[in-house]
């Protein structure tokens, strides 16, 4: 199959450029190198098909859908950006250029999609309290993590609460700009299925880590931050008290998870939309990560600061039990292994 892949020079979209390669798919790739992750133009697999051109540009999404037999559509800016002056930027990337892909794919009767979502559309995770079962807890308030209480308490009683695995059934609740436009995009998908009789899947990537993260940018993820820091000889700066869970997934799993996605996507009903947790199934705290990276890389031990992002949630990770039964993906990276191998890995500049 020729698959075109947008956001396909970047940190994961080239991870699975490589695997479509691999195994036997022509590739095509649609990147605008947006400054935020991409400091110098990358380099380009031999035999991949490379345009250099932005998903918000209509003739340019509409050539590169020539002769695609299914989208893997990668192209955003992702984290949680400097402060709410980012909104605009999010929106236009995010949903605007996803709205410009749909429109073109509805015109040249491409019908199949995977779709980069993220674990963010959840808001917090399943939480579930002793006396009043499963809850959802209210955002945090400044005050709360002002006195360093991070821990969301039960919104009935106030006592607190155990963490546990989220699914794929559970309520959307987007707490922060990011996520916002992240379940747009899912939204918009859905609408663009049951018009064309698409077929769409939406994998909802939990923290993604590995070779080839940006370094030294905002928008990057947690591991890029502290491995950034150690890169120049700092200690990585833990925020809240490090003890924020979350399943880190190694981005060679998720290409793989976008893989069989893509192998499976004929099975999947017409003019529907199938959402999919991506993630190891072994949750570990921020500090941990932290905290095994550094020794890994032989760099300054983490500090502990307690300071905070208000859009942040305090626990979120994943079940990807529908991804495994319905697929048959297994991530194979175990998180030792794979962060002991980040740890020496290059960076892109970003």
């Amino acid at each position: 199959m020729l698959i075109l892949v947008t956001g396909g020079a970047g940190f994961i979209g080239s991870h699975i450029v490589s695997a479509l390669t691999a195994a036997g798919h022509e590739v095509r790739v649609l990147d605008a190198l947006l400054p935020a992750a991409h400091r110098t133009t990358p380099p380009i697999p031999a035999g991949v098909d490379w345009r250099h051109a932005d998903v918000r540009d209509a003739e340019a999404v509409a050539d590169a859908l020539r002769g695609v037999d299914a989208v893997c559509h990668q192209a955003a800016m992702v984290g949680l950006g400097k402060d709410f002056a980012d909104a605009p930027d999010y929106v236009g990337c995010n949903d605007l250029g996803t709205a410009v892909l749909l429109a073109g794919m509805a015109e040249t009767g491409v019908r199949s999609l995977v779709l980069a979502s993220s674990m963010v559309v959840y808001g917090e995770g399943r939480y579930e309290c002793s006396r009043h079962g499963v809850v959802r807890p209210a955002p945090r308030r400044v005050s709360e993590l002002e006195s360093g209480r991070f821990e969301p308490p039960c919104p009935r009683c106030g006592e607190p609460l155990a963490a546990g695995l989220v699914d794929e059934d559970a309520p959307a609740d987007p707490r922060n700009v990011y996520a916002a436009t992240k379940l747009a995009q899912e939204h918009l998908a859905a609408a663009w299925a049951r018009a064309t009789g698409g077929r769409a899947a939406a994998l909802r990537y939990h923290n993604v880590y590995g070779p080839g993260m940006p370094r030294d940018t905002p928008y990057a993820g947690v591991a890029s931050l502290f491995r950034s820091a150690l890169e120049r000889g700092e200690a990585p700066r833990v925020f809240e008290d490090g003890g924020q869970r979350r399943d880190f997934v190694h981005v060679r799993d998720v290409a793989g998870a976008n893989l069989v996605a893509l192998d499976g996507l004929p099975r999947l009903p017409e003019g529907g939309l199938r959402a999919y947790n991506v993630g190891s199934g072994e949750p570990h705290t921020v500090g941990e990560m932290a905290a095994v990276l550094a020794a890994a890389h032989g760099g300054p031990s983490p500090v502990v600061t307690g300071d905070y992002r208000l859009g942040d949630v305090r626990h979120i990770t994943a079940s990807s039990r529908r991804l495994r039964e319905e697929h048959g993906w297994v991530p194979e990276v175990a998180f030792t292994e794979g962060v002991t191998e980040f740890a020496g890995a290059p960076l892109r500049a970003g």
